[in-house]
């Protein structure tokens, strides 16, 4: 057993985050429940999964807090069906939470990768949408279970908000589904460093972008760094290929070349 907080003892074996989050009087919550779960979430976050990142913690909305030793604890106070106890906070309380803490389209990446984990009933998804700001709802309804990965998740909704529509992973003949299709043409992969690392997956990648072009397909591949911190060399990308085989831009993405 260890000693959380004076008159508050955990289990031995308790991890790190949630003793600290039991020390100041709730449960682990938001970006630092997602990350437990294995929910993907952007590497570059403000509250990166480091010693010195902060620790969310939920106390409910009258918990009493108590401060200790190190503390840099960020305090969420949301009503639930249920009040705070030891360990962590539910998968649908913590993206409400994260949703009023992180960038739209970052919610959104850890929405997508916990619907597809299975993490998120139909009726958390509801409570999810019920409970965020309204102007944040559509978000909820723009997300779907066949996201590979964030980054994936992250390039469907920048180019939905240039008005640019993708269908994903989508069945090619000869090979395996590909991340996105545009127009009917064009052939977008997001490729993450987990997954195309080494010398045997460069080369299947190329296989796979050779039968795709003998079909008529072209390809446009990035890579986690290219979506992450070079975007406008992706976007330039995407709407200079778009606009070389003749398809039609939205006026807002057209507004970017």
């Amino acid at each position: 057993m260890h000693r959380a907080r004076r008159g508050v003892y955990a289990k031995a074996g308790l991890a790190r985050d949630s003793l600290v989050a039991a020390r100041h009087g709730g449960e682990l919550a938001c970006v630092s429940v997602l990350r437990t779960l294995g929910v993907w979430v952007l590497d570059d976050e403000l509250d990166s999964a480091d010693a010195d990142s902060p620790i969310h913690v939920w106390v409910g909305p009258s918990g009493r807090q108590h401060k200790h030793e190190g503390c840099g604890c960020k305090v969420h106070h949301e009503e639930w069906t249920r009040t705070p106890g030891l360990g962590t906070a539910d998968a649908a309380l913590a993206l409400i939470q994260y949703a009023g803490c992180a960038p739209e389209e970052r919610f959104f990446a850890s929405l997508e990768s916990a619907l597809r984990q299975g993490l998120v009933t139909d009726a958390g998804r509801g409570m999810i949408r019920r409970r965020i700001l309204k102007e944040k709802r559509w978000i909820v309804d723009l997300a779907r279970t066949d996201a590979d990965s964030g980054l994936e998740s992250l390039l469907r909704f920048r180019l939905h908000l240039l008005g640019i529509s993708l269908e994903s992973q989508v069945s090619i003949p000869g090979i395996t589904p590909v991340d996105f299709l545009l127009g009917g043409r064009i052939i977008l992969e997001a490729d993450g460093r987990e997954n195309h690392d080494g010398p045997s997956k460069r080369h299947k990648d190329l296989m796979r972008d050779a039968v795709t072009a003998a079909l008529g397909y072209e390809t446009l591949r990035f890579d986690y760094a290219m979506i992450v911190y070079r975007w406008q060399i992706v976007l330039d990308a995407i709407l200079g290929r778009m606009r070389r085989i003749g398809l039609s831009l939205p006026q807002e993405a057209a507004y970017r070349l």
